[in-house]
């Protein structure tokens, strides 16, 4: 069973930027992956997801101009490069995967979660 670990979190100020890195224990190549976000007393929210591949995104309308989602197979590793941070962006960011390779928003269908990274932006 793969095993998937965020990191890159941190506290930023409002403008700057962070890349979060979602490393897996095994080879994902087959699968596509995603990042969601929990805010707190939110719920569980989609932002972006990437194909098997990594030749096909989609991102939540809240998150498509500033968020871009990336992966390397070879390193078995996906990104999240977010720009322009803003308070509202404040949240726990998740990786997620599943035992597909097509994209899908809803986080019921995916099938491997981490533990979380947390992103808080200071206005």
């Amino acid at each position: 069973q793969v095993q998937v670990i965020e990191s890159g979190g941190g506290l930023v100020q409002a403008g700057g930027s962070l890349r979060l890195s979602c490393v897996a224990s095994g080879r994902t190549f087959t699968m596509a992956m995603g990042w969601f976000r929990q805010a707190p007393g939110k719920e569980r929210e989609f932002v972006a997801a990437i194909s098997g591949s990594g030749t096909a995104t989609y991102y939540a309308d809240s998150t498509k101009d500033r968020f871009t989602i990336s992966r390397d197979n070879a390193k078995n590793t996906m990104y999240l490069q977010i720009n322009s941070l803003k308070p509202e962006d404040t949240a726990i960011y998740y990786c997620a995967a599943r035992n597909s390779i097509g994209i899908v928003t809803t986080a019921s269908n995916y099938d491997i979660w981490g533990q979380g990274t947390q992103v808080t932006v200071s206005s």
